[in-house]
């Protein structure tokens, strides 16, 4: 039997490419008020970011319950024996304490690995698609996550943000407090250490931004997998990527959609590369 692999919705792989993969996505939730959604099930990215600007209450987020996971856990030990687990950062999130709680729930009527990615979006996205991959070639659940292990020490991301408001009221602003005293007219530019939201410089405009989300992919000169995402702005996405296609070959670069989870903490108009570092 195939490995079966698991991830959360935070890994920005969308139902429909879930589904293409073979891989379960669980859903982290998202509420506004008293109403709670599915992330990208119950609720979609365009419903969201109207809300996020529209809406007098602030969303909030709540990690899968270990339920939530057990029941995953459940259908899946009936047409396998060994389970990947790979989600989002556990200093973003309880999501990967949630899987741990749900592994013990299941009493080894399956093997499952949980693996935390310290990565989210795309950077944990292009992890499990590497995984899936490796899985369709026969590897074993050791060496998929052998493999994982190895892709997390060579992914690389840059976020530019036009605020940082939004990642300073959800409470995920990391060691990027350092910027919140900047002028309002600096742009942020963020990356994932160790896990956790960190600073790596400032820009004064859009068009900075963009060029230095360029140079920063261009400083690797081999990359296995990329993937460029935006939250509101399509077109500049694609830009950037026609941009890219330069240095990498265009076909091969993904483009996704922040989900509504993490847009409660990046705001509507972010722009993202991640890239696997090839050996």
């Amino acid at each position: 039997m195939a490995v079966e692999i698991v991830t959360d919705s935070l890994s920005d792989i969308t139902p429909d490419f879930a589904k293409e993969l073979g891989i379960t996505t669980v859903p982290v939730y998202v509420r506004f008020g008293e109403e709670v959604f599915r992330d990208r099930i119950e609720m979609n990215t365009e419903q969201f970011y109207y809300r996020l600007v529209h809406d007098a209450a602030f969303p909030t987020t709540t990690q899968p319950s270990p339920g939530d996971f057990f029941d995953v856990f459940n259908k899946l030990a009936k047409k396998t024996d060994e389970v990947l687990v790979i989600t989002l950062s556990s200093k973003l999130s309880g999501t990967y304490q949630s899987a741990l709680q749900a592994k013990n729930m299941m009493e080894d009527r399956c093997r499952i690995e949980i693996i935390d990615s310290l990565q989210v979006i795309m950077g944990l996205g292009l992890i499990v698609i590497g995984a899936v991959e490796k899985a369709r070639q026969g590897g074993t659940l050791d060496e998929l996550a052998d493999w994982v292990r190895w892709a997390m020490t060579r992914m690389h991301s840059a976020m530019f943000f036009d605020t940082l408001k939004y990642l300073a009221k959800g409470g995920r602003i990391g060691r990027a407090q350092s910027f919140l005293g900047s002028m309002l007219s600096v742009k942020p530019i963020l990356t994932l250490k160790d896990g956790e939201v960190s600073p790596l410089t400032r820009v004064r405009s859009r068009a900075a931004g963009k060029d230095y989300l360029y140079n920063f992919v261009a400083g690797f000169p081999r990359i296995e997998r990329l993937a460029v995402e935006h939250a509101t702005t399509p077109g500049e996405a694609s830009e950037l990527i026609e941009r890219l296609g330069a240095i990498y070959p265009k076909d091969k670069i993904y483009q996704s959609t922040v989900s509504p989870v993490i847009g409660t903490y990046v705001g509507p108009h972010v722009l993202s590369v991640s890239l696997l570092e090839a050996e």
